[in-house]
């Protein structure tokens, strides 16, 4: 998978910075401007947001991250091809998946 250029990552300071040097691409004008209902068809409009449900504020939850811990770890070979193959943040990508598993089991055992 072709490495994406364009893709860069600011903390929150740095783009802090960045507004207050007018270095911002959002229009905050036309933002601020827009109607609920232009707003709204907007965000209905948006692939990512297509299949979150309207309630999906009232289960979320606030996260710290956790501290990782190294290990060597062997995996069958065509696991790591699957997930190399998905492009760069597989081992995040990895490490999700296991988490989830982790929380189905979890709530399995909880509800038996």
């Amino acid at each position: 998978m072709k490495k994406k250029e364009d893709i860069r990552r600011y903390s929150a300071d740095e783009l802090r910075a960045k507004r207050l040097r007018g270095e911002s691409r959002t229009d905050l004008a036309a933002l601020a401007a827009m109607t609920d209902e232009q707003l709204e068809a907007d965000i209905a409009s948006d692939p990512d947001f297509r299949d979150v449900p309207e309630n999906w504020h009232e289960a979320a939850q606030a996260v710290m991250p956790e501290n990782k811990r190294l290990l060597s770890l062997r995996l069958d070979a065509d696991i790591v091809d699957w997930f190399r193959a998905q492009g760069a943040g597989y081992q995040t990508r990895m490490n999700a998946v296991l988490k989830a598993f982790v929380m189905h089991e979890q709530k399995t055992k909880t509800r038996a």
